[in-house]
């Protein structure tokens, strides 16, 4: 069975909305994107930590948006991510029939999320969107988050914890702190909600 990692890029106050370029994600009147570029761009821990990740990558599991934002940008990049092109895509869409973007393979629905997970093959990772990473966590289907938090409150936005949120336990197995205060937080799932009185 595979695991479905979510990578993601969020504020203080949980934000993840738009955090590369201005123009990234402008729904819902946000106003704010590219927040990230002042702490990541000048700082080489945060920038190695995140090429490892990349690295790591074996296969992609995104939504619509996201997988539109990759598919302008990656055909013609190579570095950081010199294997994107070549790995399997998997994109979520009820619309994209003929997609461009060599090895991409098109799901329409949650149980086509569930029978790739239950498949043989790589580890997916999950960058960006938003709706579909709520549908995973409604679905339980998440294994591991694997969060840069940024010393940044926006106030509104897409968050990642929402309305796909369920009761869950979840362990950190690894965590780094960055020259410009960026918080590398690696947890996997730990099973169900314990409850203890401290009183």
């Amino acid at each position: 069975m595979r695991k479905i990692i979510v990578v993601e890029f969020l504020t203080l106050d949980g934000v993840m909305q738009a955090p590369g370029a201005s123009q990234e994600d402008v729904s819902e009147g946000f106003k704010y994107g590219g927040w990230m570029g002042p702490y990541f761009g000048k700082d080489e821990v945060a920038g190695h930590e995140m090429e490892k990740q990349m690295k790591e990558t074996a296969g992609l599991l995104l939504g619509r948006k996201t997988y539109d934002i990759f598919a302008g940008y990656w055909p013609e990049h190579t570095e950081p991510w010199p294997q994107v092109n070549k790995i399997t895509k998997y994109v979520v869409s009820r619309t994209l029939k003929n997609p461009s973007w060599e090895n991409t393979v098109v799901l329409s629905d949650v149980e086509g999320l569930k029978e790739l997970k239950r498949s043989d093959g790589p580890d997916l990772q999950v960058y960006g969107s938003a709706n579909l990473v709520q549908t995973l966590m409604e679905h339980d289907l998440v294994d591991e988050f694997w969060l840069k938090i940024f010393p940044i409150t926006l106030g509104n936005g897409k968050r990642l914890f929402d309305k796909g949120t369920i009761p869950a336990s979840f362990k950190l197995f690894e965590s780094k702190v960055t020259p410009n205060g960026i918080v590398f937080l690696y947890y996997k799932r730990d099973g169900e909600v314990k409850t203890e009185s401290i009183v």
